[in-house]
């Protein structure tokens, strides 16, 4: 892997190998997977001071996917309330370092309009050049946010039917801006 120092730099999204995900736990011990489709972001890293690192992450609430066109639509309606809030956005705030892979960036997430920090667990899970000569980096992690903090319900069976817990997970792929 390459050194940290080394990863510096401006970097976009590749959006073909990253996952913005999430799993919820339904009442009859199920759990529901879903991702997003439609997404972009872009980060500054800085290896020698990580503090100085920064993110921002764009979700299109329309692309949201569980497999089940059904669920999809109400999640996009009822849930997401897709009309009024066609956007899910975190922008981090401050990045402390664990240790050598391991962060807690600290950020404002906003869905349906409402935005509330959030602390996410980053691993840095790769850095190297590709074949095409460009830098690319991997991060993976997540947090467990409460939906109803965001107002993310629909109405009382549902806040009683799915965990207000959720899980929200990413795998990251992101390539250096080349100067």
């Amino acid at each position: 892997m390459t050194g940290l120092s080394d990863l510096t730099g401006d970097y976009v999204l590749d959006t073909a190998r990253t996952r913005i995900g999430f799993v919820a736990r339904h009442a009859m011990a199920t759990r529901v997977r879903g991702h997003f489709d439609d997404f972009e972001g872009d980060a500054h890293l800085d290896g020698d001071h990580p503090s100085k690192s920064s993110a921002r992450l764009v979700i299109r609430a329309h692309s949201i996917q569980t497999r089940n066109p059904r669920r999809d639509d109400l999640l996009r309606g009822m849930f997401l309330g897709l009309d009024d809030h066609p956007v899910i956005t975190f922008t981090s705030a401050e990045v402390k370092q664990v240790d050598q892979t391991d962060y807690k960036v600290t950020g404002d997430l906003t869905v349906r309009g409402a935005t509330r920090p959030v602390t996410l667990d980053v691993e840095l899970t790769g850095g190297g050049t590709d074949p095409q000569g460009d830098l690319r980096v991997g991060f993976k992690g997540g947090v467990v946010i409460d939906r109803n903090d965001w107002g993310v319900n629909w109405n009382a069976a549902t806040a009683v039917l799915i965990s207000p817990k959720v899980l929200l997970e990413f795998d990251v792929t992101a390539i250096r801006h080349r100067s």
